[in-house]
């Protein structure tokens, strides 16, 4: 044979292989963009983040176990991190997007993520992490279809909507910023979008006339899939439309058992999705209602989002009062056992063949506890912060996962306590140290007076209790051990606690945090530490060829050259190298 004959049978074998490996985790890109455009969602002028030029940013839609690349162009005026929520960043916590693991995008500065959604399916968003930057948006939706061969626990919607709810300030995220750093509580939001914009005129005396409010149409009998995310800074909830029900199907990555809402209190930082049948007349439009809960109803009216609802073959305009939000004022429970009835489907398949119940948490021997407590935000040194378990968590500036890479000494400390410390609250670099293949109970217990919501990077964890109170070792036989739910982000009432099973299986540095904006700002945050002592790249991939430094480390960050350097090579580009070589390997033979 030829050495032209073999050359050509060489190029064929890589492009065959190259297909193969497409075919098997497809490589999907996206190019963002981040800016600042200046929009009006509740009538004032303001600065809002924008990603090419959207607010919200465009929806990543991919499927379970793509290779995913987003190029990502800081064209803010301050650093910048995007964080991809509920995105588990299997073997790979330098993705996260949070500074515990990754040093900031300078302004002017782009670069490229590149993660597998490993295992994984669901609904899920991004948003920017810095400097309370969400407050101003930045942030989309993340999908993760099921691949073809595994069936989803019920018949195809015929559309897939994402939906977007939040509290909103008219202040740009700079002056709330100030006001944090300043001491001050932000207080009351101006309002509440939906998918980033304002309320629907239901009354002429709470909305003013001409705002841009959100219309989504649909078609008579069908059935939509309504994916709903809190992207806000602080405030839970209420989502309803009315006159339909709300079939809810999934969380966060989990199916779920599924059951009729009327409408569902939503936290911050949660997503659900509900299948919703077009099922009455068009005699009118619908509204859709997303409200302010736990707070004083009368002086927080206007903090209210309303969208309408339009059948494609509609007569007329929503008309009359809003669908009413629940009346619980003097019933606590209501919205806890609305939460706990939130459970899994432990016969259908997730992101893999087998069920998602074949994964029995309940019989797991529980290796490590965590009771994490947090409270009213208090002075430590003279600045006002929010603590868990008494520690007000300080961002080295050397992120903790690089500091481990380059075997930095004294940028963290390995001893968050395994209980609150009964000593003065104090401000520090102090982490969990968790163990790898662990079990780990955290409990979660909120002596603050409004609603938080945790989130754990890296992992889907079992949301087993919730109860008002103080949580005591007798609290476990109230645990659900069965078909509790598998989420990411979890509600923790105030005066009550919330636990979590979780397994540490995913070795880096994971974000503990809560969701509500100002707090986290103000340090309500940890980072759990899980490493393999074997080292191995089956269990962690090694840093990033494109890996920023930053603190300790800035003097081995490369000029701006990394921003052309970082754009990633998809698989369009690939297959059109290979085809460009076959093309001239045939000229070769044939000349």
């Amino acid at each position: 044979m030829s050495s032209s004959t073999t050359l050509f049978f060489f190029l064929v074998n890589v492009s065959l292989l190259l297909t193969l490996s497409s075919a098997a985790d497809p490589f999907v890109s996206y190019d963002f963009e981040v800016s600042y455009i200046t929009a009006s969602p509740l009538g004032v002028p303001q600065q809002v983040i924008a990603v090419n030029n959207k607010f919200p940013g465009p929806t990543i839609n991919v499927t379970t176990n793509n290779n995913v690349a987003v190029n990502v162009r800081n064209k803010l005026d301050e650093s910048l991190l995007i964080h991809w929520s509920g995105i588990q960043q299997r073997r790979s916590s330098w993705q996260d997007g949070v500074l515990g693991t990754n040093c900031p995008i300078p302004s002017k500065w782009n670069w490229t993520y590149q993660f597998q959604v490993k295992d994984q399916i669901g609904s899920f968003f991004y948003f920017p992490s810095l400097h309370l930057q969400r407050a101003a948006g930045g942030f989309g939706g993340f999908i993760v279809n099921n691949r073809p061969i595994i069936p989803i626990p019920f018949d195809t919607p015929y559309g897939d909507i994402v939906v977007f709810i939040g509290d909103w300030y008219t202040r740009n995220h700079t002056d709330m910023r100030k006001a944090l750093d300043d001491g001050k509580e932000l207080g009351m939001p101006d309002g509440v979008l939906i998918n980033g914009k304002g309320p629907y005129r239901y009354n002429d005396t709470l909305v003013p006339d001409g705002i841009d409010y959100e219309t989504i149409e649909v078609h008579p009998g069908k059935t939509y899939r309504l994916r709903v995310h809190n992207v806000g800074v602080s405030t839970s909830l209420n989502f309803r439309i009315q006159s339909h029900n709300l079939l809810l199907a999934e969380t966060e990555g989990s199916y779920t058992v599924q059951q009729n809402y009327t409408s569902l209190d939503i936290h911050v930082g949660q997503s659900y999705s509900f299948l919703v049948t077009m099922d009455q007349n068009a005699s009118s439009d619908y509204y859709i209602v997303a409200s302010a809960r736990f707070v004083n109803e009368s002086r927080w009216q206007r903090v209210t989002g309303v969208a309408i609802l339009r059948y494609t073959n509609s007569k007329g305009k929503a008309h009359g009062p809003l669908p009413p939000a629940p009346d619980d004022q003097f019933d606590k429970t209501y919205s806890m056992n609305q939460a706990r009835s939130i459970r899994w489907n432990v016969s259908a398949s997730g992101a893999r063949p087998n069920p998602q119940g074949s994964f029995r948490y309940g019989s797991i021997n529980v290796t490590e506890i965590y009771v994490l407590k947090n409270k009213l935000p208090e002075k430590i040194n003279g600045k006002r912060r929010a603590t868990v378990s008494g520690i007000s968590f300080v961002n080295p500036s050397t992120p903790i996962r690089l500091a481990d890479q380059y075997k930095l000494k004294g940028v963290y400390k390995l001893d968050f306590p395994s209980k609150p410390i009964t000593g003065p609250s104090r401000a520090e670099t102090s982490i969990i140290n968790g163990t790898y293949r662990g079990f780990m109970e955290v409990i979660l217990q909120n002596n603050d007076t409004k609603m938080h919501t945790y989130h754990m990077s890296g992992y889907a964890f079992f949301v087993v209790g919730m109860d008002y109170g103080d949580w005591s070792e007798n609290s476990r036989g109230t645990y659900n051990k069965w078909d509790g739910i598998a989420r990411t982000t979890a509600q923790v009432y105030p005066g009550a606690w919330t636990a979590i099973l979780v397994s540490l299986d995913n070795v880096g540095v994971w974000n503990l945090r809560t969701e509500n904006l100002d707090s986290w700002y103000l340090g309500q945050e940890t980072y759990v530490r899980v490493v393999n002592p074997e080292v191995t790249n089956k269990t962690e991939l090694p840093i990033p060829d494109n890996a920023l430094f930053c603190g300790a480390l800035s003097k081995l960050q490369k000029p701006q050259v990394i921003a052309s350097a970082a754009s990633s090579i998809n698989e369009n580009t690939l297959e059109l190298l290979f085809t460009w070589l076959i093309v001239c390997a045939w000229i070769h033979i044939f000349q």
